[in-house]
């Protein structure tokens, strides 16, 4: 392409309208003698000259006239674009998009967000919930909340782990089956015999994992209801339909007090982790405010 490129343009059309070699280098921030080579290129490039220099002054050739009012136009319009792309990048403004996880924190998480609007009122909040694992990757997400267990599959996404929170097995032992009853009397039980008992799963196939040391068990269990819904999880678990795993906080942040009790075990659950994605390190200020001010506080959710 005979015209070089854009930057070439924009330092062409900005010599021309500062009128000198000396204002144009000073407001652009370059060496004039730099300015000076740019343009002998872009007249190599071209073919032709297109702007007559003397001691005292410079003048646009015919071809010099022909190419500023035909790039002045578009150089000017690059140019608004560009800021406005710096300002969405930093300043604290524009739509902000999260995904979090079904039923994790409501409560708490609608403070922080409040407190966040009142901070940074120019921002718009969209805020989306998912059951399950992982979500796929969709570009419109600036953040997505992920609680996991094990490493996170390869993605798209770039995951910064951000906290933990304690799991165990609860169960209401006032209200099982006779036989889950007398496995419970025992004062520990092994994980392995998880698997004899009815268990309320969040997925199927879903597999309860527990730290031995440096490894890490799995134990398959007999899913006899799947719920993806931890309060729901919970409330079947108060109704002596089984054994269920949550993490610790679900149940002390339960507005009803509900039977239930840890199952002694020989191993601890693997702690539940909370991770948070993006899809770039060069995220908009908006993102990355939220973000920072979301990990000052989330020791709220311990």
């Amino acid at each position: 392409m005979k015209l070089g490129n854009l930057d070439d343009l924009h330092l062409f059309v900005s010599l021309v309208e500062s009128g000198s070699f000396t204002k144009a280098a000073k407001e652009l921030g370059i060496a004039k003698s730099k300015l000076s080579r740019r343009l002998v290129t872009l007249e190599k490039k071209l073919g032709c000259e297109l702007l007559l220099r003397t001691t005292r002054k410079q003048q646009l050739t015919e071809s010099g006239r022909l190419l500023f009012c035909a790039s002045k136009e578009h150089i000017e319009a690059l140019t608004r674009v560009e800021d406005q792309l710096s300002s969405s990048l930093n300043q604290v403004q524009g739509q902000l998009n999260i995904l979090l996880p079904i039923e994790f924190f409501n409560q708490i998480i609608s403070t922080l967000i409040a407190d966040f609007m009142r901070l940074y009122p120019k921002v718009t909040l969209h805020c989306q919930h998912y059951s399950g694992p992982v979500p796929e990757f969709d570009p419109k997400f600036d953040l997505c909340f992920v609680l996991h267990e094990q490493s996170l599959p390869p993605s798209n996404w770039i995951a910064r782990e951000l906290l933990s929170f304690p799991q165990s097995i609860f169960v209401a032992p006032s209200r099982v089956s006779a036989p889950l009853k007398l496995l419970l009397e025992q004062p520990q039980i092994a994980v392995e015999q998880l698997a004899e008992c009815e268990c309320i799963l969040a997925e199927s196939g879903e597999q309860w994992h527990f730290r031995n040391n440096n490894k890490v068990e799995q134990v398959s269990v007999n899913g006899k209801m799947i719920l993806s819904s931890p309060e729901m999880r919970l409330q079947v678990t108060g109704q002596g339909l089984g054994l269920c795993k949550l993490p610790d906080y679900v149940l002390s942040n339960s507005l009803q007090p509900l039977p239930l009790e840890k199952v002694k075990l020989n191993l601890e659950s693997v702690a539940q982790r909370l991770s948070v994605l993006y899809q770039s390190r060069h995220v908009a200020n908006r993102t990355r405010t939220f973000l920072d001010f979301f990990q000052s506080h989330v020791g709220q959710l311990l």
